[in-house]
C-alpha cells in the first residue's frame, strides 16, 4: 500500500491532479465530457504554474547565488525549496498514507460537527505529510508521532478555514469555497493582529492604496508587468551582468507577474463546477447544510495585490536576508512561494497594498528564523530520504543545512515542529490547542444552523 501511495505521489501534481478531479467529478455525478474537461483544466494549470515559477527559479537561482558571492554572504542554509520539502514529505511512511488518514479525519470531523470543510485539495496534502515527516525523524522514525503531528496540523487547518471561508468568499466573490492549505493560514493571525494595529495609528487609514490606485497614482509604473520588469532588472544589476542577461531577467520577471493571472484562470475555470456541484451532493447529504468546499490557493495567486506585493517583497527580503542576526537562510529557490503567503492575508486588509506589504515583511523575517531553526532536523530528513531514494530534490551539498521558504517558514509548521521537540508535554498542549478549536468551531456551526433554522420558519 505504502509503495502504490508513494507511485501515485510521484507522478507530480501536473498527472495526479487531472486524473483525482475527472474520478471526483465522475464519483459526484458529472457527464464525462464535463469532468475530463474540469479535470484537463486543473491539470493544465498545474504545468502553466509549474513552467511560470520555474521561470522564476531557474533563470534567478544563478544572478543570487553571484549575489551572495560576489558581497561574501555567509549564510549556510541552502534553500532547497518546495520540491525537497514534497521529497521529504512523501518518502517516508508518513507521507505514503497522509491523504487516505487525512480524509477519514475530514469525515469524522464533519460528522462530528467540527468542521464545514471538505478538503479536496489534495496536492497540498504534503504540507500536512511534511510536518509529519520531520516529526518521524526527530522523533527516531517513530510513525506514531510523525501522523500525530501530520494530524493535529490538518485537524488546525481545517478550524482556520472555516474560520475564514466568510471573509475569503466575500472578497474574492467565491460562493461555497474555503483554503484548507496551512501554509496560506499560517499567516491568518498575523494578518487579522498587524492589520487591526495599523488601523489603530492616527491617519493611517487614509493611506488605502490598492494595486488598481497604484495605477492611477503612479501610471504605468504601478502595473505589476512593470514593476516586475523593474525588479529583474535591479536583480540582474545587484549581480553585475551583462546589459543583455540584465534586461532577459527584467523581462522573465515582467512575464511571471503577468502570466500567473492568466493561468489561475483555467483553475477556476477547471475546479469551479466540481465545487459546485458537490456542494449541491454534500449539502443534499447534509440536509441542506452550509458546507465549504476546500480547494487550492492557485486559485486566487493571481489577484493584482498578490502581484504587486510579492514583486516588490523579493529583493526587500532578500537585501533583509543578508543583515538579520542569527539568520542563515537566504531564499532563493523558494521565492516562488511567495505569491502564496497573500490569500488568506488579502481579504483583512481589503486589498490595501500598504498594509499587505507590512504584514508580509514582518511574516517573512519571522519565517526566515522558523526556516533557520528548523534546518538541522530538515536537513537530518532530507539526508535520509537521499540515501534511501536518491532523489536529487533532496541532495543537500555539501557544507550547507538545507532549509525552504515553503511550509518551513509557516507559524503552524513551527510550532507543531517545537511542540513535538518538547515530547509529551508538547504533545499535550498541541492536543489541547486542536480539541479547543473544534469545540470552538463546533459551537459556532451549531449556533449558526439554529440562527438558520430561525431564519427559515
Amino acid at each position: 500500500m505504502e509503495q502504490v501511495f508513494s507511485y501515485i505521489i510521484s507522478l507530480g501534481a501536473s498527472v495526479m491532479m487531472p486524473i483525482i478531479f475527472t474520478i471526483i467529478g465522475l464519483c459526484i455525478g458529472m457527464k464525462f465530457g464535463k469532468a475530463l474537461k474540469s479535470g484537463l483544466c486543473v491539470g493544465v494549470g498545474f504545468v502553466g504554474l509549474g513552467v511560470v515559477t520555474a521561470l522564476l527559479t531557474t533563470n534567478f537561482d544563478n544572478p543570487l547565488k553571484a549575489i551572495s558571492d560576489l558581497y561574501h554572504l555567509q549564510l549556510n542554509v541552502f534553500d532547497m525549496g518546495w520540491p525537497a520539502a514534497a521529497a521529504v514529505a512523501y518518502n517516508t511512511a508518513v507521507g505514503a498514507l497522509i491523504i487516505p488518514i487525512c480524509l477519514g479525519i475530514n469525515v469524522l470531523m464533519l460528522i462530528t460537527k467540527t468542521t464545514r470543510t471538505v478538503n479536496i485539495d489534495l496536492w497540498n496534502y504534503w504540507h500536512f505529510a511534511f510536518i509529519g515527516a520531520v516529526a518521524y525523524f526527530v522523533m527516531g522514525e517513530s510513525l506514531a508521532w510523525g501522523y500525530f503531528a501530520a494530524i493535529i496540523c490538518y485537524i488546525i487547518t481545517l478550524v482556520c478555514a472555516d474560520l475564514t471561508a466568510d471573509k475569503f468568499q466575500k472578497y474574492y466573490d467565491l460562493d461555497g469555497i474555503s483554503i484548507p492549505q496551512p501554509f496560506c493560514q499560517s499567516f491568518t493571525p498575523f494578518a487579522i493582529l498587524i492589520n487591526k494595529a495599523l488601523d489603530k495609528i492616527p491617519g493611517f487609514s487614509k493611506l488605502d492604496i490598492d494595486a488598481d490606485g497604484m495605477k492611477k497614482k503612479f501610471g504605468v509604473l504601478g502595473e505589476p508587468l512593470v514593476l516586475g520588469v523593474i525588479v529583474g532588472i535591479l536583480i540582474g544589476a545587484a549581480a553585475q551582468l551583462d546589459i543583455k542577461k540584465v534586461l532577459f531577467l527584467g523581462i522573465t520577471m515582467g512575464a511571471v507577474m503577468e502570466l500567473i493571472p492568466r493561468i489561475t484562470s483555467l483553475f477556476i475555470e477547471g475546479l469551479k463546477p466540481i465545487s459546485e456541484k458537490t456542494s449541491e451532493l454534500v449539502k443534499t447529504k447534509f440536509n441542506g447544510k452550509k458546507v465549504h468546499i476546500g480547494m487550492s490557493p492557485a486559485l486566487v495567486i493571481g489577484h493584482p495585490a498578490t502581484l504587486v506585493a510579492s514583486v516588490i517583497l523579493i529583493p526587500v527580503i532578500l537585501a533583509l536576508a543578508v543583515f538579520l542576526p542569527g539568520n542563515q537562510f537566504l531564499p532563493l529557490a523558494s521565492l516562488a512561494g511567495m505569491f502564496y503567503l497573500f490569500p488568506m492575508v488579502l481579504p483583512y486588509t481589503k486589498g490595501n497594498v500598504l498594509k499587505t506589504l507590512i504584514i508580509g515583511l514582518v511574516t517573512l523575517i519571522i519565517g526566515l528564523y522558523f526556516v533557520t531553526d528548523m534546518a538541522p532536523d530538515f536537513t537530518l530528513a532530507a539526508n535520509t530520504v537521499y540515501e534511501a531514494t536518491h532523489d536529487p530534490t533532496a541532495h543537500i551539498p555539501e557544507g550547507f543545512s538545507g532549509g525552504a521558504l515553503d511550509f518551513a517558514s509557516s507559524l503552524f509548521g513551527w510550532l507543531i515542529y517545537r511542540g513535538i521537540k518538547l515530547s509529551y508535554i508538547g504533545a499535550g498542549l498541541l492536543a489541547l490547542i486542536a480539541i479547543a478549536m473544534m469545540l470552538i468551531n463546533r459551537r459556532i456551526i451549531i449556533r449558526s444552523e439554529k440562527e438558520a433554522k430561525q431564519a427559515a420558519k
